[in-house]
């Protein structure tokens, strides 16, 4: 007797811009376009219990899109939830210094330590080769501050990572968000060699809004120095990923629209650079109150229609959009158990945004590599979640983001924080779909 399928109650619909079918479950992440002939019988079998033998249906079973039917999905969800607990792996957010050359009009940051203490990084040291011997993969994030003006603590610390690695077989990888200003050849170059792959870089539209919003300290201009670094990188044949990630408020929505057909003159074509379009948020800087932010429906529109209007001129889209839909990929790292902060005087965090805040203050790290930390302030980042939540429990996004897109935002404001891209799934799925067309 054949096996009884039917719908999981993870799959998302959407339309290509043909009529086809576009196809997308947040459990297995699979994501699959039909054509407008093929849409019929992929809607038929989603709706009924025919076990006719065809491959499509042999496609949609075997991407979790059909399900037997005595599979109960939210014990997959909650399994996949408990893994994030796991202890085989290490994140740590590293701040080379909390000093930054910038001063943005909306930045959240105080600025008032600098350079990571020597104590720190011993510490930081003797915790990686310490967890060594129990973890299978280590990934760094480079913070600041400005990370850049440290890149020679950096070269020290990741040549450290690098060996601790190699000698325990162990996958090392790194990410930085840098404002790009000494990212000149010779630093990207040793960021290269220092296994960074990952960029987050941003530019907040042409150049004279770009220097009115994100200036030197003393108020010199920063947009020409980013843009000669984004095309030099362009010019080397490494493979990388940087998303050149444009922040939007009401007082640059033109000059955003400006920004994209800029960029296309030089990195269309090119999938090494992604668009990343975000509204700028009240983060808890000295200027929130003067931040003329979006609405949250203008926001959702404009943030989708740049990214549209950046596809349709042949530039890519972040990879960070496409990642953020896979299972787990829409959990927030201060959400993750095995996921730390670490400021340059050994504070330990469990986010980079309210840095001030008590309830962030989770411990510090000491010289021996050990860390004391506070269990209770942990437990309110790490289990706020799905494991409360009872629309978040039933929701088709459960095994992405777990109801833990953003445990700040829910402990500040007690609401649900839905991401984007859950909200927009449609939109996104049809970008997403555009954009691989591209190439």
């Amino acid at each position: 007797m054949s096996r009884i399928y039917t719908a999981s109650r993870f799959n998302a619909l959407s339309q290509t811009d043909e009529e086809g079918l576009i196809l997308y479950n947040s459990y297995t992440g699979a994501l699959i376009d039909f054509s407008k002939e093929e849409k019929e019988e992929v809607m038929t079998l989603l709706k009924t219990s025919d076990d006719t033998e065809t491959e499509i249906r042999t496609v949609l079973i075997e991407n979790g899109f059909l399900i037997p039917e005595d599979v109960n999905e939210l014990k997959r969800a909650e399994h996949l939830h408990q893994s994030m607990h796991r202890t085989d792996a290490l994140h740590l957010v590293l701040m080379p210094t909390e000093a930054c050359n910038f001063r943005c009009t909306y930045c959240y940051e105080s600025f008032t330590r600098g350079r990571m203490t020597d104590e720190t990084i011993r510490g930081v040291k003797a915790l990686v080769r310490e967890r060594a011997k129990t973890i299978s993969s280590l990934h760094i994030s480079w913070f600041g501050g400005e990370p850049l003006l440290e890149i020679d603590l950096m070269e020290e610390l990741t040549r450290d990572f690098q060996e601790t690695a190699r000698e325990h077989g162990i996958q090392y990888s790194a990410d930085i968000s840098t404002n790009g200003y000494f990212l000149n050849k010779e630093v990207f170059e040793r960021l290269l060699s220092m296994d960074v792959r990952q960029y987050m870089i941003t530019i907040d539209g042409i150049e004279a809004v770009h220097d009115s919003r994100r200036f030197l300290v003393g108020g010199g201009k920063t947009f020409k120095d980013i843009m000669d670094n984004l095309k030099s990188a362009k010019d080397s044949e490494e493979t990388f990923d940087i998303s050149i990630r444009v922040n939007f408020d009401e007082s640059n929505l033109i000059q955003t629209e400006e920004l994209t057909e800029y960029l296309k003159i030089y990195f269309a074509g090119d999938r090494r650079f992604g668009i990343l379009y975000r509204p700028v948020g009240r983060w808890g800087g000295e200027h929130d109150e003067d931040i003329p932010i979006c609405s949250h429906i203008t926001a959702n529109k404009k943030m989708w229609q740049f990214t549209n209007d950046a596809v349709d001129r042949k530039l890519a889209m972040s990879s960070a959009i496409a990642g953020v839909i896979m299972p787990a990929g829409s959990v927030c790292y201060a959400a993750k158990p095995n996921a730390m902060v670490v400021g340059s005087n050994g504070q330990l965090y469990k986010g980079t945004t309210a840095l001030d805040a008590e309830v962030n203050h989770v411990g510090h790290l000491n010289e021996d590599g050990s860390m004391d930390l506070d269990y209770d302030k942990i437990i309110k980042w790490v289990t706020s979640g799905e494991e409360t939540d009872s629309t978040c429990q039933s929701c088709f996004y459960r095994p992405s983001c777990q109801g833990n897109h953003c445990p700040w935002y829910r402990m500040v404001t007690g609401d649900r924080p839905c991401p984007s891209e859950k909200t927009n799934i449609r939109k996104v799925l049809n970008l997403i779909w555009k954009n691989s067309l591209e190439y």
